[in-house]
């Protein structure tokens, strides 16, 4: 099991530690429903260091990546960050990922799941037939989510880069917290705003930026946030975990990532794709929430009221936010409409829920 830089600094905090991607990660700290309520309020940090980095460099980046991913990244500009996928051969996601243009038709960082981290470079390298120069700096790069509406007002004072008015999927490098080549971006993962920084591990890099935030924000409140409410943040807004609500037999069609999946250009499998928009999807990712009591759990069966089975819960929790219980899973399209009347095969009762627009707050 692997250690991130931080690691010795949840352990520190007292944070409840599992194995999570091969890292050796924090689930809490305080508990999920506060850490939770704390980035929604106001602000928490989360160490993602597990996380991927690649960069592709050299005039034939933009057309490998192109080929390679399902959205259009020559809308791209310096600057830019894009959310993709990676589509496999089959139908399904080989991953996803966003897609950051350092420099125009040159220069990018992928960043991919820490758990598809060989995976992706392997599936990638197998499509680079023009020599683009390749890098894995996953190892070497530090990766602090700072999320919460008063995130970049607690940063603000570390940095000359103007990162309180930093737009969505947009990024900026600079020096921060004393450290060069930072790199800040607006790509988060909970919905409530915020900025992630990556920087390189080297000359102590990680606890002088550490330090400096925890610094910063001591005065209103910042708290360090686990892997646990990143679930429920995320699953609030209706984002897709890999490996939950899309991996690889899922379309992302079917997910409802039609808006990334861009036909202007040619990509793996792309034909496939375009006739499955064509002619419709036989199965969708809804939202739900449960109207009676109990939690949806990750492969539970979905059924309809004469007990048939219609599909497969993929993200289930207790909403701190909206203190009920709500979930995502893949149903017939039939079944898929707005208010639909589910239930969800909880051991050896079905449990009443009804399908929801996303995100859920």
């Amino acid at each position: 099991m692997q250690n991130t830089p931080f690691t010795h600094k949840h352990i520190a905090l007292g944070a409840k530690m599992a194995e999570f991607a091969g890292y050796n990660m924090p689930i809490s700290y305080t508990g999920i429903n506060d850490e939770h309520a704390a980035v929604r309020n106001n602000a928490g940090v989360f160490d993602v260091s597990h996380m991927g980095e690649f960069i592709l460099k050299g005039e034939n980046a933009l057309d490998l990546i192109q080929r390679v991913t399902s959205n259009d990244a020559a809308k791209l500009k310096n600057g830019d960050a894009q959310y993709s996928c990676l589509p496999n051969k089959d139908g399904g996601i080989v991953d996803d990922l966003l897609v950051y243009c350092i420099q125009e038709n040159n220069t990018y960082m992928l960043v991919v799941n820490a758990s598809n981290i060989e995976k992706d470079w392997n599936w990638i390298s197998s499509f680079n037939d023009k020599g683009v120069e390749m890098h894995n700096i996953s190892d070497k790069t530090c990766l602090l989510a700072i999320q919460g509406p008063n995130a970049t007002k607690i940063l603000q004072s570390l940095t000359k880069m103007d990162i309180m008015n930093l737009k969505y999927y947009t990024f900026t490098k600079g020096k921060f917290a004393g450290v060069e080549n930072v790199l800040v971006s607006a790509t988060g993962y909970t919905g409530s705003g915020g900025v992630e920084i990556y920087f390189e591990h080297e000359n102590d890099n990680a606890n002088k930026i550490w330090d400096a935030i925890f610094e910063a924000g001591k005065a209103s409140g910042l708290k360090a946030i686990g892997l646990g409410a990143r679930d429920t943040l995320r699953l609030e807004m209706g984002f897709c975990l890999y490996g939950n609500d899309i991996n690889d037999t899922t379309s992302p069609l079917e997910a409802g990532l039609g808006w990334i999946t861009k036909f202007t250009k040619a990509f793996t499998n792309s034909s496939y794709f375009e006739k499955q928009k064509a002619e419709g999807v036989t199965k969708k990712l809804v939202g739900f929430e449960m109207i009676e009591k109990g939690i949806a759990r990750h492969d539970y069966e979905i059924k309809d009221a004469s007990g048939n089975a219609i599909g497969v819960v993929t993200s289930g929790t207790q909403a701190p936010s909206l203190n009920k219980a709500i979930g995502m899973g893949y149903v017939t399209k039939a079944t898929a409409a707005i208010d639909t009347e589910i239930f969800i095969a909880v051991r050896d009762r079905l449990l009443k829920a009804k399908v929801v627009k996303v995100p859920f707050v």
